[in-house]
């Protein structure tokens, strides 16, 4: 009887303990499955992706660097800081009423005017995160020049060293290495352009890899930006193309029933003129954005296996931090391809615009004959 007595007693303790572990371990998983719920990856990616009127400040996504806000509302120009109108916050400027619009408005993430209750949205030129990363871009690269610049300046043909020096470099090995060899003769008169566009992208990059002001913004994974730069080879290659450039598009070395009646090479030619444009842009847009949305698919991972206990998130941690990082050092070696690819292909498009009809002669005559039947 004292034996039953005793393993009774011992029952009910380890009763009376395992409850309440039980009823905190449940809370716990019903508290990290509602912060499971609460997460959505697709919304913090493009979040991170997309633009915005404020620079996220790093490990804390609560809180942003806030940007000047430049618009010409109903009643006038406005100009404010974007920190007034963050967390939904709408601010009265004046007679206008001006807030960011929410995820169900129409202008979701857009800074709008509130007139008579209706969203409208007036005409905003504010320095966006995007904005605020092209200058910055912009004056990396003209201090890179001008550094090199004034390095042979002062010391003329001697050779630089360190910072400068690297960037001599990379002048070097993108002039000789792709601009000389296509453009030959106009060579010198490009290579401004292209040496520009390299650096740019260069920069663009490795500044969205970098997770901390000044870095962190998308620029290279927004379709706007690739667009420009692709619009801008495609305006030097054919607003300078030469008589000859044009006829090889209207009326090519072809077969005549190839031209006429039905003009098969000329419209061929013809939209061949506006895919290399959408060639250079879809290009580094669909590499950059890629990159980026692993990186950032990686580390969300490690938040949604969080409700699956401390085991499988330390494991999940560690593989996603590993790939991660991994991942970071491939898109540093990305960036530079990217800008290289970029340039060479606005190389050979603007080569292609600047050929001359002995030029072309020169390279029928060149071409390797077949040997004679023996």
């Amino acid at each position: 009887m004292t034996k039953r007595f005793i393993i009774f007693t011992m029952l009910l303790t380890a009763v009376a303990f395992l409850l309440p572990q039980r009823t905190l371990a449940s809370e716990a998983r019903e508290e990290a499955q509602a912060e499971e719920k609460a997460i959505d990856p697709k919304e913090i990616i493009f979040e991170h992706l997309g633009d915005g009127y404020g620079w996220e400040v790093p490990f804390d996504h609560h809180h942003r660097i806030p940007l000047p806000i430049l618009v010409w509302g109903s009643d006038g120009f406005h100009c404010f800081s974007s920190a007034r109108v963050t967390d939904g916050q709408t601010y009265k400027d004046g007679n206008a009423t001006f807030k960011i619009a929410g995820k169900d408005s129409k202008y979701k993430g857009k800074l709008v005017e509130i007139v008579d209750g209706q969203e409208v949205k007036p005409f905003d030129i504010s320095i966006t995160k995007n904005v605020c990363a092209l200058f910055i871009t912009v004056i990396l690269v003209i201090w890179s020049i001008l550094a090199v610049a004034r390095w042979h300046k002062r010391m003329g043909h001697k050779a630089p060293r360190k910072m400068v020096g690297a960037l001599e470099v990379v002048i070097t090995f993108v002039y000789d290495g792709v601009i000389v060899p296509t453009l030959k003769d106009k060579a010198q008169k490009f290579a401004p352009y292209l040496l520009t566009v390299f650096f740019f992208i260069l920069y663009m990059n490795l500044l969205g890899l970098i997770v901390i002001f000044p870095g962190g913004a998308n620029l290279t994974g927004n379709i706007a930006v690739t667009l420009v730069l692709a619009i801008m080879t495609f305006l030097l290659t054919n607003v300078l193309g030469t008589k000859h450039y044009w006829k090889e598009i209207f009326w090519p070395d072809v077969p005549l029933w190839l031209k006429f009646p039905i003009p098969i090479m000329p419209i061929i030619e013809l939209f061949g003129i506006f895919t290399k444009p959408a060639a250079l842009t879809v290009r580094l847009f669909a590499n950059m954005m890629g990159g980026h949305m692993i990186v950032l698919v990686l580390t969300i991972i490690i938040f949604i296996f969080a409700a699956m206990g401390p085991v499988i998130t330390g494991a999940t941690t560690v593989v996603s931090m590993i790939f991660s990082i991994f991942m970071l050092l491939i898109d540093v070696l990305v960036s530079f391809i990217q800008a290289y690819v970029f340039t060479m292909l606005s190389t050979l498009f603007i080569s292609l615009g600047q050929e001359n009809p002995h030029e072309h002669h020169d390279k029928e005559e060149a071409k390797p004959t077949a040997p004679a039947a023996a």
